[in-house]
């Protein structure tokens, strides 16, 4: 059966909408693989440790030639990989946080990437779907003024489908703030709007993922 591999980065717990949005996708994948697996990280509730120089440099030591502390130092990157690899599909809860992605979730980033086998000309996670709901406070659409300013989805982007070369599909809920931020309150109408459509495209998804592996 299918293994699905969910991370969230939100530190909003319940009041977070890329946490709620990934929610509705997972449990529709769920309702179509019943009988598959799940692979869960909340990096928020247990962040990764950031990547350290030993635990980089060792992927370019040929593994019978590393030392027991080489070896020490590389197991949660193999292991992160590895769950990376085994995943038919990767769900990613990734918020704008400052302009960018979550530290932690950039720390998980370090981790999985690894020359000669997640990334390179024969990456082992070519072509998996990953689909990323990445949520911002605002809008950051062509027109608005903060056009250009999210480099969440550009970096992500790029790495995903560049580096990795994985097939990634963005669902983007926006203008988060408005029921919070006073300023914002005239804007409630169409933040409704675009969360209402993220949840209807995690849904199809969801649902169009789970054809596809089946065929």
């Amino acid at each position: 059966m299918a293994t699905l591999l969910h991370i969230d980065s939100s530190i909003n717990g319940d009041n977070s909408v890329s946490r709620a949005v990934t929610k509705t996708f997972r449990e529709a994948w769920e309702e179509q693989h019943p009988k598959g697996t799940v692979i869960y990280r909340d990096l928020a509730a247990n962040p990764l440790p950031h990547l350290d120089g030993l635990a980089y440099h060792t992927q370019y030591v040929p593994i019978p030639e590393r030392t027991p502390e080489q070896v020490a130092a590389f197991a949660l990157r193999d292991e992160l990989a590895s769950e990376l690899e085994s995943a038919d599909a990767v769900l990613l809860g990734a918020p704008l946080y400052n302009y960018t992605i979550p530290s932690t979730l950039k720390a998980w980033i370090d981790h999985v990437i690894i020359m000669e086998r997640t990334a390179g000309e024969n990456t082992t996670i070519a072509g998996r779907p990953v689909t990323v709901v990445t949520s911002r406070g605002g809008s950051y659409r062509p027109g608005t003024p903060m056009e250009g300013n999210d480099f969440a989805q550009s970096y992500l982007e790029w790495l995903l489908t560049g580096a990795l070369k994985l097939e990634a599909t963005f669902i983007v809920p926006e203008l988060t703030l408005a029921p919070v931020v006073p300023a914002m309150s005239s804007l409630v109408g169409l933040y409704e709007e675009s969360v209402a459509k993220a949840h209807g495209d995690a849904r199809a998804k969801a649902t169009d993922l789970a054809t596809q592996l089946a065929a």
